[in-house]
C-alpha cells in the first residue's frame, strides 16, 4: 500500500527504522520490570508472593503510563492478566494495600533507576558469560 507513495526504497527504510525502534522501546519496556529481578530459584513460596518477587512496577506519571502502554504497572499485570492495562492504576492500591497487610514487598522504581538497572544486569551477565568463556 505505501510502496507506490513511497516507492520501494524509501518504503524499506521506513519499514527497518520503525523495526528497528519498535523493537528497542519493546525489549527496553518489557525487561526493566523483569531483568533486574531476583529470581534464579524457586522459593516455595505462594503464586501471588512469587509475582510479587519476579517483578517491580515502575513510578506512575502521564508519561510512564504513555510509553509503557501501562506496562509499568507490572505487578498489577502479573496478577490480574486479563485486566485492561488501563485499569492497572486503580487495581495498584488494593494490591499494595494487601501487600501491607501480610508484609510482602511492593517494589516500585523511578524509570531512570530502572533503565539503568538493565544496564547494571547486563553488564553482570556480561561477565558471567565472559568468565566461562575464558576460563569455562
Amino acid at each position: 500500500m505505501y510502496i507506490p507513495l513511497m516507492g520501494f526504497n524509501n518504503f524499506m527504510v521506513y519499514y527497518w527504522l520503525s523495526r528497528y525502534l519498535e523493537s528497542n522501546w519493546f525489549i527496553w519496556v518489557t525487561q526493566m520490570n523483569h531483568i533486574p529481578m531476583d529470581i534464579d530459584y524457586d522459593k516455595n513460596k505462594d503464586w501471588v508472593s512469587t509475582q510479587l518477587h519476579a517483578t517491580c512496577n515502575v513510578n506512575q506519571s502521564l508519561f510512564n503510563d504513555w510509553f509503557t502502554g501501562h506496562l509499568n504497572f507490572q505487578i498489577e499485570h502479573h496478577l490480574f492478566p486479563t485486566m485492561p492495562r488501563h485499569n492497572y492504576w486503580k487495581a495498584a492500591p488494593l494490591v499494595k494495600a494487601l501487600c501491607d497487610k501480610h508484609g510482602i514487598e511492593y517494589k516500585s522504581k523511578t524509570l531512570l533507576t530502572a533503565f539503568v538497572d538493565i544496564l547494571h544486569s547486563l553488564k553482570d551477565s556480561g561477565e558471567h558469560w565472559l568468565e566461562a568463556y575464558l576460563h569455562g
